[in-house]
């Protein structure tokens, strides 16, 4: 106990709002992240089938799509916080807090992840799906029994990553009035100077992404063939 005064003597202190800061986090990362993986699925899915030589193709439908992930990437999170604020209030009816952020975390992050599963979908064996078109298989059978069935380990590999970069946005969702570890971190470690908070959040910060890092490898490991 004495150590822990000694290395890190504001914990006592702030004790009982890191751990709230931690689950707002938590909180954040796991309904947004959650969201955004249905819509990015669906998204990157749209991506491959409508492009050229799609199930679906479609230049118009995957020109829009594709240009929409493109400029919704290209704008700095913290910016597209602030855009998406009314918008925010018009869902969730706020646009601070932790439900004011579910909306920018949610659109920040579906593209992002998008164009991953696209990536990961196109490597799927072409003679797969013509094989599978032959044997009579529909298109929505196609997609569920071969483009996801097959692409399973890569689109875990693609959610990990997404939710490392999920947790460093809620870091700066937090900074601009989001709550969570980013706004402890920023209150306390920066603006007071508490250097063993900062330390603090990025050990807690480094947890949760090494936790979920374990089981993404352990589910690659049993899904992989």
């Amino acid at each position: 106990m004495k150590t822990i005064k000694i290395f890190i003597p504001h914990l006592e202190q702030l004790g009982e709002e890191l751990i709230e800061c931690l689950i707002q986090t938590l909180q954040m990362s796991l309904i947004s992240g959650i969201i955004a993986f249905f819509f990015g699925i669906l998204l990157g899915v749209i991506l491959i089938v409508t492009k050229k030589d799609g199930l679906f193709q479609n230049r118009i439908v995957y020109g829009v799509f594709d240009k929409a992930v493109d400029v919704l990437r290209s704008i700095p999170f913290i910016i597209l916080m602030v855009l998406l604020i009314p918008v925010s209030r018009a869902i969730v009816g706020t646009g601070s807090g932790v439900q004011g952020a579910y909306v920018p975390l949610i659109i920040g992050t579906v593209p992002f992840f998008a164009r991953q599963i696209e990536s990961v979908l196109s490597d799927v064996d072409r003679g797969l799906v013509e094989a599978s078109e032959a044997m009579g298989f529909s298109p929505i059978e196609i997609i569920v029994s071969v483009y996801l069935k097959e692409s399973i380990p890569g689109i875990v590999r693609a959610t990990m990553i997404t939710f490392v970069s999920l947790i460093g946005i809620t870091a700066i969702a937090g900074a601009i009035g989001a709550g969570g570890l980013g706004d402890f971190a920023i209150r306390y470690g920066y603006q007071m100077g508490y250097q063993d908070m900062i330390w603090v959040t990025i050990l807690l910060i480094l947890l949760i992404i090494t936790v979920f890092q374990w089981v993404g490898n352990y589910l690659i490991k049993k899904t992989t063939h």
